[in-house]
């Protein structure tokens, strides 16, 4: 494990349609760690190779804790330890469907529902795994206030090393990188059939993966850890 730069946790979805979907449609199967051939889908403003160049490099994926070098006498081997007894004491989380939605420019599929219990068990990730946390340099605090932070933003990088954690956590899983409103309308309306099977039903995590960015700078399955085993 010592091959790879920085070290994530990731919500991945479980061998099936949707883990098919996302690795075919962006073209990186995070699971498998190797490149998947695009579908043909009809109607979309820009090839599918340029629309998802920027999430393709991270896989099919919600991120739980966001990629994170090792500290100083820390080992990956001991992170995916305490990763695994984590989330063996953590409950799985049922939300309502997944929608289709554009969020600041890129698509995304995002739960819908009570999602307190989600952003609970990404909270208990952030904090329960922040001692293998490196702190972050200079370019990369740059890097981060290149968006505008608010000061509970601010606060949460200068604590957990990342902004959008805690009370500012997000979920979502990343389809696009960013779009021109017209090209998010258009690429929206081309998806939904395609996505149509994954937002009838309620969406469930039941594991997370430790995730490796290995040299090439993609990202890929160490370990997958099931919730509630402890």
């Amino acid at each position: 494990m010592s091959e790879f730069n920085r070290y994530a946790i990731y919500y991945a979805p479980e061998p099936g349609p949707l883990a098919e979907f996302g690795a075919a449609w962006l073209g990186w199967d995070l699971q498998e760690g190797c490149g998947v051939t695009h579908p043909e889908i009809e109607d979309l403003p820009r090839a599918i190779s340029d629309l998802t160049a920027t999430p393709r490099k991270y896989g099919l994926h919600g991120t739980i804790k966001a990629p994170i070098r090792l500290a100083e006498g820390r080992s990956p081997e001991q992170l995916a330890d305490s990763a695994r007894r984590l989330c063996a004491g953590l409950a799985p989380v049922t939300t309502g469907p997944l929608t289709l939605q554009c969020m600041k420019g890129f698509l995304a599929l995002v739960p819908t529902g009570d999602l307190g219990p989600l952003s609970a068990l990404a909270g208990a990730c952030v904090a329960g795994l922040d001692a293998f946390r490196a702190a972050p340099t200079e370019d990369e605090l740059e890097k981060r206030r290149k968006a505008p932070l608010t000061p509970a933003q601010e606060d949460n990088l200068a604590r957990w090393g990342y902004p959008y954690v805690m009370d500012d956590f997000t979920f979502h899983i990343t389809l696009t990188g960013r779009l021109t409103t017209g090209e998010a309308e258009r690429t929206k309306e081309a998806l939904e059939d395609h996505v149509a099977p994954f937002t009838r039903q309620p969406f469930r995590i039941s594991s997370l993966v430790l995730a490796g960015e290995n040299p090439w700078g993609r990202f890929q399955t160490i370990e997958r850890f099931p919730l509630g085993r402890g």
